[in-house]
């Protein structure tokens, strides 16, 4: 019989137990968290020294199993119920077309059926099995008959529920056994590569290699250290309950706390889903996960047993695949390339190659530091990525295709442009030339002031730029104020009128914010945001140029190396004769800060759609300017969504977490931006 102390201590941890598993429905299922992440973490911590106390009370659903338990020789195998199936792939909109005419015909129907359309994530599948509402088991898909056994990694997942909810006083199904989709976030891979990096090991390819080997783990105290999550997406075999269709299926997993993908489509036709792919392919650089396609499911489970399945794949589903954003191909040349920094970088020559839809030929190599971790060589099999707008980057060398002729490379000794000696700062991955009035550092330099984050001259471009310097038209960006139509006429693929619309670009240029023109002088360590930063700190130019490298350190935001660049920037006299022709050209600089009619500091706004009377850009100086955030993505943290025309996803995503939508106009008037 315990003690009155052991019963209250018994309690006390039965209390946290269920207390915790709770908080995990409500901040990862509902995304409508009741507590800080402070709350939480004493909640388990208190739970974690109490069963360390009494290890006695230690349960295997306990929320501590979160930190990891003890590593494992090897992993055993478990057969699955059921089997887990590839998918059939799509490519275009007539395979679906013709899935849909396959499903009807073998149903022997012309009606019309009802899908439902679902983001394919991707990451890692996994089975989860429920016995009497508490996890018994999990393991990998494997070769889809059998898989590898991770309960202990797979119980680290946050977002994984230890015990089901109760879903309002009915029975839970005996045993459950639920199928999912690992995967890690795009910013917390990054974040993860970073460290591996700093910790001198080899950075993950990509953020499904990440979390195929943080399941892998034999100690699942590192599995708990890797930032997984899991979206559930169907079933094996459910005991006792039979459901009537796939949508409500999933309906009652979110309701026992499985976290189901926000954006999936229930109950649409087949032209739905072709409207639903091309808006999931628009959007799917927005999200913040990876997604390679789409699954479409009949919704009906009933139909779904009638169509059955070949030896590999359903007949009641098939993915519909976007284009791949990795490809292999060969590496035939390097080139380096010098930048406005003077920085040296490697630029990859590759056999083209089709990446997400886009012919590929050139790819990044960053650095020599990343061609030798890398072991690059000229005429290597390479893999090469490309994710949104990124410039396309070579992941790894398909070292098993050598054939013994590939070539290793050496970064030049001189400028490749301008042959003055090159360096290389202690501490820095990069190599620079150091000659700053390299062809190559000045084109590069006018090509930044005019670009759109900057004075935004629509007509410069790259070849008129590189015309205007091999000519000798202009030797520094403060020259674009002083040339004339005529000169510009002269040259190649210009013309009076060509000259004439540049020239009226340049001069409605001349007025501009401060945070762009602090952007535009290509100030090293200084992008867009920081530009913002010193902007709303400062008047004048003056006090800026003026303000010393130590009190640059104390505004918040301002790192050591951005505030040492800024200083040493200004105090070059070259540099402030330049700003003053810049100024005598006529160019005035806009310091009026935009007041917002609240306190909007550490507030974040997400944008949506087509505003009619400003751009993104300007958007996102507004909000800046009023002390908000712009993030990309909506979440549980987003505090104002900005809805334009044609609104996308996040509109649906910022409804269903109950943020706050601003129109045009509700915008333009909290920020004070009303014209």
């Amino acid at each position: 019989m315990p003690s009155t102390i052991e019963t209250e201590i018994v309690n006390k941890v039965n209390n946290l137990r269920e207390l915790l598993h709770h908080h995990n429905y409500r901040y990862y299922v509902l995304d409508d968290p009741e507590v800080s992440d402070a709350e939480y973490d004493r909640l388990m911590q208190e739970l974690i020294r109490l069963e360390q106390a009494y290890p006695q009370l230690v349960r295997a659903d306990s929320p501590s199993v979160r930190v990891g338990a003890p590593p494992l020789a090897k992993f055993e195998t478990i057969a699955h119920s059921t089997a887990m199936l590839s998918l059939d792939n799509a490519f275009n909109d007539d395979d679906i077309l013709e899935f849909d005419r396959r499903v009807k015909r073998n149903l022997g129907t012309d009606c019309g059926i009802s899908y439902t359309a679902e983001p394919k994530m991707d990451g890692v599948a996994v089975e989860l099995v429920y016995e009497n509402g508490k996890l018994s088991a999990a393991s990998t898909r494997g070769d889809g008959v059998s898989g590898e056994l991770i309960t202990a990694n797979v119980s680290t997942i946050g977002a994984v529920p230890l015990v089901m909810q109760a879903d309002q006083g009915s029975e839970f199904p005996s045993r459950l056994e639920v199928r999912g989709e690992v995967f890690i976030e795009i910013e917390a891979f990054k974040t993860l590569n970073q460290e591996r990096v700093e910790q001198d090991l080899p950075p993950f390819a990509n953020p499904r290699n990440a979390a195929a080997g943080s399941l892998r783990q034999l100690d699942s105290k590192i599995t708990a250290g890797r930032p997984l999550d899991i979206f559930f997406y169907g079933v094996g075999r459910v005991a006792d309950i039979v459901f009537e269709s796939h949508c409500k299926l999933l309906q009652s997993l979110k309701t026992w706390g499985f976290k189901i993908n926000p954006l999936i489509q229930p109950r649409i036709t087949v032209p739905a889903i072709l409207q639903f792919y091309r808006q999931l392919s628009e959007t799917r650089h927005q999200l913040p996960y990876d997604i390679d396609g789409m699954v479409i499911k009949v919704d009906s489970l009933q139909l779904q047993q009638k169509l059955g399945a070949t030896t590999r794949s359903p007949r009641w589903a098939i993915a519909y695949k976007f284009a791949a954003l990795q490809e292999t191909t060969v590496l035939e040349n390097i080139e380096v390339q010098v930048g406005r920094t003077g920085a040296l970088t490697p630029v990859a020559h590759l056999a083209p190659v089709s990446v997400g839809g886009v012919t590929v030929s050139r790819a990044t190599l960053h650095n020599e530091d990343e061609i030798e971790k890398k072991d690059i060589r000229i005429g290597d099999a390479v893999l090469v990525q490309r994710a949104g707008d990124v410039i396309p980057e070579v992941v790894k060398v398909i070292s098993s295709k050598r054939s013994g002729q590939e070539k290793k490379f050496s970064m030049p000794d001189a400028c490749p442009v301008c042959g003055s000696p090159v360096v290389r700062t202690e501490g820095e991955a990069a190599i620079r030339c150091i000659n700053a009035s390299c062809s190559a550092q000045v084109k590069e330099r006018i090509k930044h002031f005019a670009s759109k984050g900057a004075y935004d001259i629509d007509g410069l471009g790259d070849k008129l730029v590189d015309q205007l310097v091999e000519k000798q038209m202009v030797s520094s960006y403060a020259d674009l104020f002083k040339l004339d139509a005529d000169s510009l006429a002269a040259l190649d693929r210009m013309g009076a009128k060509s000259a004439e619309n540049l020239m009226d670009a340049i001069e409605s240029s001349k007025q501009i914010s401060f945070a762009r023109f602090l952007y535009a002088l290509g100030i090293r360590h200084v992008g867009e945001h920081i530009a913002v930063l010193l902007a709303g700190r400062f008047d004048s130019l003056n006090q800026l140029t003026n303000c010393s490298e130590e009190n640059l350190t104390a505004i918040e935001g301002v790192g050591p190396a951005v505030a040492k660049s800024v200083a040493a920037f200004f105090r070059q006299t070259n540099n402030l004769a330049t700003v003053h022709r810049i100024l005598n050209s006529g160019v005035q600089i806009l310091f009026e800060t935009l007041a917002p009619t609240g306190d909007f500091a550490d507030q974040t706004f997400v944008l949506t759609g087509a505003l009619k009377t400003m751009t993104r850009r300007q958007s996102k100086e507004l909000i800046e300017a009023a002390g908000g955030k712009v993030s990309s993505s909506v979440s549980r943290n987003t505090d104002y969504v900005v809805v334009g025309e044609s609104p996308g996803s996040k509109l649906a995503k910022a409804q269903e977490l109950g943020v706050a939508i601003l129109d045009e106009a509700a915008f333009k008037h909290m920020l004070g931006a009303e014209k």
